[in-house]
Order: C-alpha cells, then structure tokens, then sequence
C-alpha cells in the first residue's frame, strides 16, 4: 500500500509492510544469536577498560617527565647545539615559503592549509517507521520523505526506495582538495608532519574580493556557484567554498599570521616527537602563545577528558553486553505481559549493578601494577553495588 504527496521541493510516500508474528523457536534463535554478540562485546569492555587505565598513567607521568625536562627557547631565530636532542618550547608566528593557490578559481593564499570544499544540490531520503500489531501480524509502516539539499558526498539514489524523480548524478564535475605547505616554520625551526597535521582550526575564506573565475561560475556571498540561477538551484548544481587554517602571512583583509606554541624534541633546526621513557610521545601544538604551565596543564585536561570518555565508552559495552546475554530470560515469559515487565526490570537492574562492580574491578587492577592502594581501594568499592543489590532482595521475596 503506497501514497503519494508532494508539497514544493519535498516529496513523500508511505509503504506498509506485514509479516506473521514470530514464534516462539524464531524469537529464541535470534535472542541466541544476540547472546554471541552480547559475550563479544562483554569481553572487548575488559581490554577497552583495562588498557585505557595503563594509557592514562602512562600519558600523566610522560607528561610529567616532560614539565621536568623542557627547555624553554630564548629565541626562536636562533638555532643552538646545546638543546640538541632536548625537549624544547617555543612561540611565534606560523610561516610558510610560498602561499598556497587554487588556479582554477583564481584564489591564493599565505597559509599552513587550504581546503576547497565541493557541495552539489542532491535529493536526499528520509525514513521514518513505526510497527503495530494487526490481526495477528506485525506491520511496519516507512514514509519515505525527499528533500532537496547542498550535500558534500555524492548521495546515491539507487539505494532510494523510489528513484524515479528522485534521481542524482553519480559523481561530481568538480572534486574536493585540501593543500598543505610542504614547509612550515616558527621562526628558524621547521614542524615535522605531526605538529603540522594539528593545525586543523579551519576558518571560512571571504570571496568577496575575488572575481568570477569563468563565464560559468557565479560568486554569491562565500560560494561559487555552477549553477544558471543560485537563488533556485537544481539538482546537480554545484557550490564551492574555500577554509584555510594556520595563516601563516600578514594579509590586508585576514590580518596577522597566527601564533603557536610548541613543544617537541629539537633535532637540528627539526621539530620533531620526543620519546619519553615512559613509552609515550610528546609532540605538543597549541594555537597561541602558552607558557610551559599552560601547556601541560591542557595536555593533563585532555589527558583526563579523554579517560572518563573511554571509562563511560567501557561501562556501557559492558551492560549493552550483559543485557544481550540475559535476554533469553526475557523471551522465555515473553508470553506473559506481567511477569514479562518485571523480569525486564529486574535484568536492567541486574545489568546496571553487574556492570558498574565489574567495571570498578577491571579499572582497580589497571591500577594495581602503578598506584596499589588506589587499587584496593576502588576494589573495594566495586563491591557496593552488589551489596546493595542484595540488600534489596529479602524485602521483594516477603511481598
């Protein structure tokens, strides 16, 4: 069953799908197979959360060798032998040999990186579905919606549900690129490809004191536009904008070259990664002018971002994993609604508690070869969340 509708450049239709309703072997074998799937994911949770404590302290304490060894640079226009192989800090100006150019838009620019990005005007479907239960079948009803955008990648129509006037080209006349300078300096030192590669704030270049390149091509606010009428594109119509990142000249219209500031090893008038005896390695660039502090107090900021995400990252896969595993429970009352509900109740809860003690226990033996009594001492409280499990049991049996 399909209908149709259409209202300006946005088109719909709905189509309503029946299947018989599982049985009760069908519902079993896919629980089985989720089960597998559930003692994956439960096993990879240990080595997420286990490794992901050995890199935390691994990465403070590398940064805390560093803090200890960095030499701070008195000029950055100077090279001197005595920092060879040191751990040097320096701030100032980016600074490039030649400015980057797009020629076919006419466009160039003094700067670490230049990206031109492509859009094309493409339809785009939507899905939105919902299931019921009729006459002792599961329906699924699907609108599928289109609407006409700016889209980066090429949208492949084929994979619609109805293509026919929905139809978009299979590929771009014009591609996407990003440049980046071959050398870039701060004062007399040279950033290897590491610390280049963390120049990526990007900013919006303006076209307004550019010209049109071709006949072909209009220029409309911050866009090139392939098309006859920008105001009211068709699909396959192309727009085209230009970022760069890391300004590395003075321009009339830009401003100043950005500063940064590095932290790296010093070989030769080289800046390139410092390998700590911890095992980990220091190749540090922030925009601005920072002191040593600063620095590395960002890198410890990041540093404890990074693990609380990973820990989160962790517990989760380990209760997604619990909860699959403990599904065949579910399915075996399936029949009966409300020992059905509680039993789904009683395993979130079973998974919650499971999970966090487990969780706990894996980050406190990460712990035990580095900090022992931080160890014992999250052993210890991995523990809670079964003790209060149980201490809420004796009172659900005397109900």
């Amino acid at each position: 069953l399909q209908q149709f509708s259409e209202t300006g450049s946005r088109k719909e239709h709905v189509k309503i799908t029946s299947e018989s309703k599982p049985g009760f072997l069908e519902r079993l074998s896919e629980t089985s197979g989720g089960m597998l799937m559930g003692l994956v994911t439960f096993l990879l949770s240990f080595y997420l959360l286990f490794t992901n404590e050995g890199r935390a302290l691994r990465t403070a304490k590398s940064l805390d060798e560093g803090l200890s060894l960095v030499i701070p640079l008195d000029s950055i226009y100077s090279v001197s032998q005595q920092n060879e192989g040191g751990l040097v800090h320096l701030a100032g100006a980016l600074s490039t040999s030649k400015p980057l150019f797009d020629p076919s838009y006419g466009l160039s620019i003094q700067a670490v990186k230049l990206k031109r990005k492509v859009e094309m005007y493409q339809w785009v479907e939507y899905e939105d579905s919902t299931e019921y239960e009729e006459n002792g079948e599961i329906k699924k009803e699907t609108k599928y919606s289109y609407n006409t955008e700016w889209k980066s990648e090429v949208v492949n129509s084929r994979n619609f549900d109805r293509e026919i006037g929905h139809k978009n080209p299979s590929a771009m006349a014009v591609e996407s690129f990003t440049a980046v300078s071959p050398n870039v300096q701060v004062g007399s030192f040279v950033l290897s490809n590491g610390l280049v590669d963390k120049i990526d704030d990007f900013k919006q270049l303006s076209l307004s004191n550019l010209e049109d390149p071709h006949a072909d091509v209009t220029r409309g606010g911050d866009y090139f536009y392939h098309s006859e009428n920008p105001r009211r594109p068709e699909v396959g119509d192309l727009r085209v904008s230009f970022f760069y990142a890391g300004l590395s000249g003075d321009d009339p219209h830009l401003g100043s070259a950005d500063k940064v500031t590095v932290i790296a090893r010093q070989r030769g008038d080289q800046l390139v990664p410092y390998h700590t005896k911890s095992g980990d390695v220091l190749q540090i660039l922030y925009p601005g002018d920072l002191s040593v502090e600063e620095v590395f107090q960002k890198e410890h900021e990041s540093n404890t971002m990074k693990t609380w995400a990973l820990r989160a990252a962790g517990w989760l896969a380990m209760f997604v994993g619990i909860s699959l595993m403990t599904r065949i429970f579910y399915t075996l009352v399936d029949w009966f609604p409300v020992v059905r509900d509680l039993v789904n109740i009683g395993l979130k809860a079973f998974a919650f508690c499971v999970a966090s003690s487990l969780s706990l226990l894996t980050i406190s033996v990460g712990w035990l070869f580095y900090r022992p009594l931080w160890a014992l001492l999250i052993g210890l409280l991995s523990v809670v969340p079964i003790v209060v499990a149980k201490s809420r049991v004796p009172p659900k049996k005397q109900q």
